[in-house]
């Protein structure tokens, strides 16, 4: 009975995880977003892991030393760092250009294409009701990006790579969670982002020189990135990533309020139909890996 109620408490704990974690990615999207009218998309990039790399070392260099970056899969590590490195870009580019709710909720067919990829990368089984799922988060998708939508091509383009991006993110988070320390995981994302947007800094350096409120504005969002990957990555160690993968659509209700707050939009019925379209698809997938665990538990 104490194994059962430490157990719930896990998977409580993990929720709370990822509802702080989507509430430090929503706050990221809406201030990047803020900032994207007056610079570069790659100097935000740089900016919110610079800073993120940067809080690390100050804090925990100290007194982790060599273990922060001590890890069994360096290649591994890099591979997922930048992974997220791609999602920030691309989702960034696309923000810019399209509202935030609904952008949002295009980013977040993520879940679906998670459960694609695991029956390949995770060997995990992938039954019928998951593919009638995806068919229909995928639909809700596209009635979000239907012809004379919030959402112009370009920007679906976008957040069609940062989408496929993330969901090997979060593959790789699983496949690496249970061997290798959270906080080196953490740092490897920060390090690799700064090390390759410093790298390409030729490339796009330039525009208007930030002044102290931008400038910090710039510095949160490395904050908030920093921030909620730890949430995420922590929450993956408490419990699945098919029973997790829902609760990443409370992003939606934070991105609609700031939509609302900062831009004063409001998604449209479509739209609105569309996003409960891929929640709901989401849900049952998780809905439905319960209820297979539950089944080939054994019983006592």
């Amino acid at each position: 009975m104490s194994e059962a109620l430490a157990a719930q408490r896990k998977i409580g704990f993990a929720v709370l995880l990822m509802l702080g974690a989507t509430l430090c990615f929503a706050a990221l999207d809406a201030t990047s977003k803020h900032l994207s009218t007056s610079y570069p998309i790659p100097m935000l990039v740089w900016g919110r892991y610079s800073f993120h790399c940067l809080m690390m070392v100050i804090f925990l260099a100290p007194s982790m030393r060599f273990q922060l970056i001590a890890t069994s899969r360096p290649v591994a590590q890099i591979v997922r760092a930048l992974m997220l490195v791609g999602t920030t870009g691309f989702a960034m580019a696309g923000f810019s250009m399209m509202p935030l709710a609904e952008s949002t909720a295009f980013l977040f067919v993520t879940p679906l294409v998670v459960v694609i990829l695991s029956r390949w990368l995770l060997k995990e089984t992938v039954m019928v009701g998951h593919w009638f799922a995806v068919i229909a988060g995928f639909s809700g998708a596209l009635l979000i990006a239907r012809p004379g939508g919030a959402l112009n091509l370009q920007g679906i383009i976008w957040m069609s790579l940062a989408a496929g991006c993330y969901a090997i993110y979060q593959i790789q988070t699983r496949q690496l969670s249970p061997t290798e320390n959270t906080v080196t995981m953490l740092f490897y994302t920060a390090l690799i982002g700064t090390v390759s947007m410093t790298l390409a800094a030729p490339l796009y350096w330039g525009g208007p020189t930030p002044d102290w409120p931008d400038a910090a504005l710039i510095a949160s969002l490395g904050i908030y990135g920093g921030t909620g990957h730890l949430m995420l990555t922590r929450a993956f160690r408490y419990a699945t990533a098919s029973f997790l993968s829902p609760f990443l659509y409370a992003q939606l209700i934070w991105a609609t309020l700031f939509g609302v707050i900062l831009n004063s939009h409001m998604p449209d019925v479509f739209s609105v139909m569309g996003m409960l379209v891929i929640v709901t698809s989401s849900v049952s997938v998780a809905v439905l890996a319960r209820s297979r665990q539950a089944r080939l538990a054994p019983t006592t």
